[in-house]
């Protein structure tokens, strides 16, 4: 899981909303403690804490004094949001800036889209499915 080269604290915390996200981690479902990153992934425990701490600032975990960390409510929501902007901009905009200047306009965008969706998707060299 751990990527060369990416700050292991923002991988703990990308990892935690990942969870999040696909609902293995509940809204005011326990979270995971800094102690418990820091042994999984074994790690320092204050570049987890560090990671906790994004998320705590994020407002998406909280700490109960004495019981331990636990997601927010509306996170899941407040990070599906943070990540279709994300989306939007990393791959939407340069899609429709490269449409124009193809002259392609949103009914054959919808179309190429629709088409790709339906082939199959072509094998990488190392045999993953793209």
């Amino acid at each position: 899981m751990i990527e060369e080269g990416r700050a292991l604290f923002l991988q703990i915390a990308e990892s935690v909303e990942d969870s999040i996200v696909d609902g293995s981690l509940p809204e005011e479902g326990r979270a995971p403690s800094t102690n418990e990153l820091a042994g999984f992934y074994r790690i320092n425990p204050a570049t987890a804490a560090k990671g906790v701490a994004m998320l705590v600032d994020k407002g998406v975990i909280y700490k109960r004094r004495g019981i331990g960390m636990f997601v927010a409510p509306g996170a899941r929501e407040r990070l599906l949001a943070e990540r279709r902007a994300s989306f939007a901009d990393r791959f939407v905009e340069p899609l429709l800036a490269e449409a124009r200047k193809l002259g392609l306009g949103a009914e054959d965008l919808t179309a190429l889209i629709r088409d790709r969706s339906l082939t199959p998707a072509a094998p990488t060299p190392e045999g993953d499915a793209r």
